[in-house]
């Protein structure tokens, strides 16, 4: 059983976009989605540097972007039913969305747009940031971040748990690690995302859904918000929205991925977050990350080793809500 991640704000790199432009008619697609979207995508996932792609408001449609772009040109000729079930962390859930058929390429792009601004105008209020927990105890982590007014914003399995809040509170956590923790590792973002910090965000994006077309998804989609499948498209969108102030719970995706007999794991570009989380929590799973198209063959030699629908039954927390 096969299921496909995109991953979240942090894994973007200058230059990341390159190589995928050399692909037919990805510049083209580029293009398209920058004139609607207001912000050029080919310039800033070729050309621009570090400091310019950790914009929030930059970083989050040229992460979709390039997950659309590189899924389109792995699954193109793959039969539907090859894909087990679709995920995506954080920003990747619109990924994800539209990968499953939830939201057109376009929606997602116009949705993510408008997420990126909002989250980045929300950040602006306070110096906030995000920092990776690496390593202790999972409930005594928490309790530490709770006790320096942290918000465990990511619970990502496999040891690592993500930090958000103010910079004075991260700087406390750098001076203060907890109990068993190997080390604490500031993120390339720049807000505390998933946290109360971004409740402004979710407003806007209230009103940006509005209109919006949810098909349902295609393929089991599997949410952040619970690790839960769920099965209508208006709750996934609606899930979407909220997810922007709620915590991600990615050790409950990977745990669903596991009651569904998942055998194979691959992420979509700029992939190698995801699959090495992957590679801790889910022992014997084989884990690819396309970050070129160099690594397309590998890929969709995974996919028809290991494609088709799932072995496991449906999880518990399957939903149509």
């Amino acid at each position: 059983m096969l299921v496909l991640v995109a991953p979240g704000q942090g894994a973007q790199t200058p230059g990341f976009l390159t190589p995928w432009l050399e692909l037919p008619g990805v510049a083209d697609r580029l293009r398209e989605w920058s004139a609607a979207i207001d912000l050029d995508l080919v310039h800033y996932g070729t050309e621009a540097d570090a400091e310019q792609i950790r914009d929030t408001a930059v970083a989050q449609p040229l992460l979709v972007a390039a997950g659309l772009v590189s899924a389109r040109a792995l699954l193109d000729g793959v039969r539907e039913d090859a894909l087990g079930a679709v995920a995506g962390h954080s920003v990747g859930e619109l990924t994800a969305a539209a990968i499953g058929g939830v939201l057109t390429p376009e929606a997602a792009m116009a949705l993510v747009r408008r997420r990126g601004l909002a989250m980045a105008e929300a950040a602006a209020v306070t110096e906030t940031g995000m920092a990776a927990v690496l390593g202790g105890d999972p409930e005594t982590v928490t309790a530490h971040l709770e006790k320096l007014g942290l918000t465990p914003a990511n619970i990502n399995g496999a040891g690592q748990i993500v930090a958000a809040g103010t910079v004075e509170q991260l700087a406390a956590l750098a001076e203060e690690k907890p109990e068993g923790v190997r080390a604490v590792r500031s993120l390339a973002v720049a807000g505390a995302f998933h946290t109360h910090h971004m409740a402004p965000a979710v407003s806007a994006l209230e009103e940006a859904v509005q209109g919006v077309e949810a098909n349902d998804p295609r393929v089991r989609y599997v949410s952040n918000r619970d690790g839960h499948v769920v099965a209508d498209g208006a709750e996934v969108v609606r899930r979407l929205v909220h997810q922007v102030s709620n915590p991600v719970r990615w050790d409950l995706c990977m745990e669903t991925f596991k009651e569904l007999g998942v055998t194979a794991l691959i992420e979509v570009c700029p992939g190698g977050t995801l699959t090495g989380l992957a590679k801790r929590a889910l022992p014997g799973v084989k884990t690819l990350a396309v970050k070129t198209p160099d690594h397309l063959d590998a890929a969709r030699e995974l996919i028809a080793e290991h494609g088709g629908p799932a072995r496991g039954a449906e999880p518990a927390g399957t939903t149509a809500e």
